[in-house]
């Protein structure tokens, strides 16, 4: 019901902009929130034309800071910014005006800032004063500990950990590794802790050269998490690919064919949700540490205005977001913890 709601929306606003297109008076009227630098105006014009989509899932990257070195990642610490909390309150107030209804706090790392206070506040802000239905966090899981849970557990619907090996020499390969601390206990023991605090646990996996022979059947269903992501390792110029990148991807690459057979030995665990590069790169809202969309669509990552500045429908006409994809691909499931009914 969900879905087809969304579903109708999204041709409801495709029609209200094509009816807009008919005015005989729609293109001479100013878009409100527009600056002098923005497109010209038939770019205006044509992206005018194209209703805005929903933001009902959005990914806040808040900081591209992290403690790990995963050769593949595409969101890498080109800068150490950092919103105030009050301006990433603003603008997470004006994404629930605007239909949100899940965010996702990502990196970088989300608890290198203050040690997990600043995520935290976050978190119980959307929960407690916004009343999202899913407030989630992306976390490599290293930093976390028990006292977090203790304060912010309740706030959290859903705690997804990066593990993309149960061999710790594989993680160390990828770049997972930090010092004498074991990712693969530690994953267990975050387990553990989100049982304790009624946090649905999620894990995702990034299938790439260096994994994509191994049988992860039997550690996923021990660890029975609510959703294990799967994503086919990705390429974004400027990120982990081309001159000016912090990271060089290439040789963690694999082939359509690659992923296929990684998923077709996975096939039956029940909670294996996969992402190929196609599904990844146009179906996510991606919000960066100032607050702009990154639009994907062409291999890299290009900012829009911040919605701090020019509100969030003109910013998330540039975002490259393909809200049907994000409907194929399943993006819109059961994530409020309150209607999973798991068993804590």
């Amino acid at each position: 019901l969900c879905v087809a709601r969304a579903v109708l929306a999204a041709l409801r606003g495709r029609l209200g902009a094509l009816c807009w297109s008919l005015t005989p008076f729609s293109l001479s009227l100013p878009l409100s929130g527009w600056r002098r630098d923005s497109p010209p105006r038939r770019e205006r014009e044509q992206e005018w034309d194209e209703a805005s989509p929903t933001p009902t899932s959005v990914n806040y990257h808040f900081t591209r800071q992290c403690n790990y070195k995963c050769g593949f990642c595409f969101h890498t610490a080109k800068t150490s910014f950092v919103l105030p909390l009050e301006e990433a309150k603003r603008g997470l107030a004006m994404l629930k005006e605007a239909g949100m209804e899940k965010i996702n706090f990502s990196g970088g790392e989300p608890f290198l800032q203050d040690r997990g206070e600043f995520v935290g506040k976050l978190v119980q802000f959307c929960k407690q004063e916004l009343e999202l239905p899913s407030v989630s966090i992306v976390s490599n899981g290293s930093l976390i500990r028990e006292r977090w849970f203790k304060k912010y557990g309740e706030y959290l619907d859903i705690l997804a950990i990066s593990c993309d090996s149960f061999d710790e020499d594989v993680n160390i390969l990828i770049g997972r590794g930090q010092g004498k601390k074991n990712h693969v206990e530690n994953l267990h023991k975050l387990r553990q802790w989100c049982r304790e605090y009624a946090v649905a646990f999620k894990i995702n996996s990034v299938i790439n050269r260096f994994n994509v022979e191994e049988d992860m059947n039997e550690q996923i269903k021990a660890l029975n998490p609510v959703r294990w992501k799967v994503f086919q390792c990705l390429l974004i110029e400027g990120e982990n690919s081309g001159e000016d990148a912090l990271r060089e991807a290439e040789k963690f690459v694999i082939s359509d064919e690659d992923f296929e057979r990684f998923l077709d030995r996975h096939k039956d665990v029940s909670c294996l949700v996969p992402e190929s590069n196609q599904k990844m790169r146009d179906s996510y809202l991606i919000l960066d540490e100032y607050m702009r969309f990154l639009n994907c669509r062409n291999g890299r990552k290009e900012p829009s205005k911040s919605i701090l500045d020019v509100g969030v429908e003109a910013a998330i006409k540039f975002s490259g977001f393909d809200e049907m994809m994000f409907l194929t691909r399943g993006g819109k499931y059961v994530w409020s913890k309150a209607d999973m009914k798991l068993d804590w």
